[in-house]
Formats: C-alpha cells, structure tokens, sequence
C-alpha cells in the first residue's frame, strides 16, 4: 500500500554476465582447491580400465563446479532482476506519468451485454454515436509497467470474500464497471443480486456464485453520519456509527467530495453538527476536513489489527468549465470526443483539485495503511467520457459521472494492479 510517492531508489545493475575470464565461470564460494593431478609415471603404470575411472571422476567433479558456479550466477541475477523490478515500481507513479493512447483491443467488454449498468451510465445504451472515447488505454510511462486486467485471476483470488465500495455516485460508477469486468471475464458464472429491484437503500450487492465472491456497493455521501432529528436532517461530523456496516468486508474502497460543496435544493442536511456545537453552514472545505479525519479514525480504531485492505479513490474531476482545458469559460463536456493532450503528459490546465492534498495530508497520518487510487489527473484529462444527454433523461447534461464502457475500466485496471503489487 501506498499513500505517497516513495524516492526512487537506484536499480542495480544487472552484472551476472561480466567478469567472467576467459577461462569459463567463477568457482562457487567456499569451494575447495582442487586436488594435485598425479604423476604421469605412475598414470602409466596404472590398468586401462582404472585410468578411464579416474578420467571419469574428474569430468564429473568438474560438472559438478561448473553447475555449482552456474547456479549462484542464476540465483545473484534472479535477485538483482527483482530488486530491479521492486525499485521500479517504488518509483513509479503509474496514475500521473502516462498518456492516453488509442488501442484496437478496448473496449474491455461490450456494454449491451453487461446486466449490471444503471440508465445514468449507459451512454450506449441511450444512442450516444460516437465511439473514440471506448478505445482508449492509460498508457504508463517506463519505468512503469503496462498493468493488464485479469478477472478471472481476481474473482479467485477474491474467492470466500466480500468487496465493498463505500461511498457516493463515483464509487457506485467504479462499482457497476468492475461488475462488468468481471462478467465478461466469466460470462457463464451464475450471479445473484439483491435486492433485486436494483434499489440501493442503502446497499446493494452482486454474488458471483461459482466463486464466493461478494460485491457490495453501499451510499453514503458524506462518510460521516447524516441523522434526522427534529430539528431537521443533521450532518454530524463526529460521528460514523454506519461504519458498522463495513466491518464485514475484506477489501474496502472509500470515496468522497462530491457532494460536499451542494447548496440549496440538492443539499441533503439542514445542520451540521460537531460535538455539542450545531451551525446552519460552514466552509464546505473545512467541514470535509473533518469528516476525513473522523474517517480516519474510523479505520484505525476498527481496521489496524485486521487483514481488511483499505483504498481510497481519488476524486473525481467534473467538466462544466471549459476554460480548465483550455477552452471557452461557456463550453462544457457536451460534443467532445476526444481527450486533452492525448499525445503526452502535460499539467492539466485547470490545475489540480484543491481538496486533493487535504485528502493525501490526511492519509499520510493514518496507522492504517490506505493505499490512494490516484484517479484525479488521469480522468482530468477526459473531457470526452461523460455521459452528457445519453444517460436517459436522468440529469441535465451530466459532466460529472462517467460512462459504462469507458473510463472507469480504466480506474478498475489500476485497482487491479495495485492488488497484485504490479504498481
């Protein structure tokens, strides 16, 4: 797990080939000299058949050091290859130094047969016409290596396990893709979701029966507790007694932040509350700081002395300002169709989202170690993944969720290699 980059350690250098004489290989440490040959007068007088045993021996002994030699020269390049491999993912950031490229091989799986992807993300479902945004792949830069999808690797591994992803709408987007995922990868294997309306109230979970697995998405906005009370909804800052809820799970995935900066109509409180304090508002930045760190403790107190592997996404970029790409403060996401900067790696224009490094602070001081899927400035360059109006009719031009085929596969494919080490 990581929660900050480590320094890039150097690689040693592969020397196993070199300072050979020519003479043929080293002799193993701690081998004996040989033995002085014998006379050649008394090699004469020796019989035929005890001279060819005495050749036979010394051929044998001699294999014998040279296999010795070979086997330390295999094993010393066997360790410096993977402590070369080990110092370069150490250095590799593979969520900020790449590109996005286009591959003939994406989509990862057709979405018309994918039971699992809600109207609000099933842009092809609902006739968006271009296809451009399927095809491309986060290409890492060296010396990151390229992570490659195996769902049926990872629903065995996951076998006799529950998945749950905790959090709000982006969470449940990553969610409904990795289902996807893992359906294509065993598109035979019996499934069983409940409930089976599909109503998350406030979880809903998938089975992969043919394999134990489990996968919950459970909502939750804030991360914190958000109570009804008389005097009207409460969002209680120091407070997460929902968290018993996720105590059961084996692998956990948090996100947050983007409900926080909601006001009027749309904002699901009437207070905020922490300890014996109530306000009617407060600095939405400053109130997300708190509730990571209640969450943070959370985790500590609950999660220290388990197996539990804790991620945290990383948060999710919206596309309704043109001038953050480098276009017209009126242009949004609707009508794109390509990525930004999609020949290398560049800043993002827009910068990078401020709460971010609040989230990465936050992480950093934890005894639990959450590893950080750092999405942010990958999906920043996505302009062209949003659903805009081909989400049937659910929001009003969406530039903030993602389709399903699309870019959370990719966020998928990168949880996947940091489940296996890959980076």
């Amino acid at each position: 797990m990581k929660n900050q980059p480590a320094p890039p350690p150097d690689a040693p250098r592969d020397d196993a080939g070199g300072g050979r004489g020519a003479g043929g290989a080293h002799e193993p440490p701690g081998a004996k000299p040989a033995a002085p040959l014998p006379r050649p007068e008394r090699m004469m007088r020796r019989r035929p058949g005890a001279l060819w045993a005495g050749a036979l021996v010394a051929v044998l002994a001699l294999l014998a050091a040279c296999t010795a030699a070979a086997a330390v020269t295999i094993t010393r390049r066997q360790h410096q290859r993977g402590a070369s491999a080990a110092a370069a993912r150490s250095s590799c950031d593979a969520f900020v130094a790449g590109r996005w490229v286009e591959d003939a091989s994406y989509p990862l799986y057709d979405s018309a047969r994918c039971p699992f992807i809600r109207d609000e993300f099933a842009c092809a479902r609902f006739g968006r016409p271009d296809t451009a945004y399927l095809r491309y792949r986060w290409q890492p830069e060296p010396p990151c290596a390229q992570p490659r999808f195996d769902g049926l690797a990872l629903l065995r591994m996951w076998g006799g396990r529950t998945v749950m992803f905790v959090g709000d709408s982006l969470a449940l987007n990553q969610y409904e893709s990795l289902l996807c995922m893992l359906h294509a990868a065993a598109p035979g294997a019996r499934t069983t979701a409940s409930p089976a309306s599909g109503k998350i109230d406030p979880s809903y979970t998938v089975r992969f029966e043919d394999y134990n697995v489990t996968l919950v998405y459970y909502l939750t906005h804030y991360l914190v507790d958000l109570v009804p009370e008389k005097a009207g909804r409460v969002l209680k800052l120091d407070a997460i007694d929902q968290g018993r809820n996720w105590l059961a799970a084996d692998v956990l995935v948090f996100d947050s932040w983007h409900w926080w900066p909601r006001t009027g109509p749309t904002q699901p409180w009437d207070l905020i509350q922490e300890g014996g304090t109530v306000v009617r508002d407060m600095d939405r930045t400053r109130a997300f700081t708190r509730a990571l760190h209640t969450w943070a403790a959370w985790v500590d107190a609950n999660l220290l002395h388990t197996d539990t592997k804790v991620f945290f996404q990383g948060i999710s970029p919206s596309h309704y300002r043109g001038q953050d790409w480098g276009a017209s403060p009126k242009k949004t996401c609707m009508g794109e169709t390509r990525p930004l900067n999609v020949s290398g790696t560049g800043p993002y224009p827009g910068g990078p989202i401020p709460q971010q490094a609040i989230l990465r602070s936050v992480l950093a001081g934890m005894a639990k170690p959450v590893y950080l899927l750092d999405f942010t400035y990958l999906s920043q360059l996505r302009k062209d993944a949003h659903p805009t109006k081909y989400d049937g009719g659910i929001f009003a031009g969406d530039c903030t969720h993602w389709c399903v085929a699309g870019l959370p596969d990719t966020w998928n494919v990168l949880f996947y290699a940091a489940l296996t080490g890959q980076i």
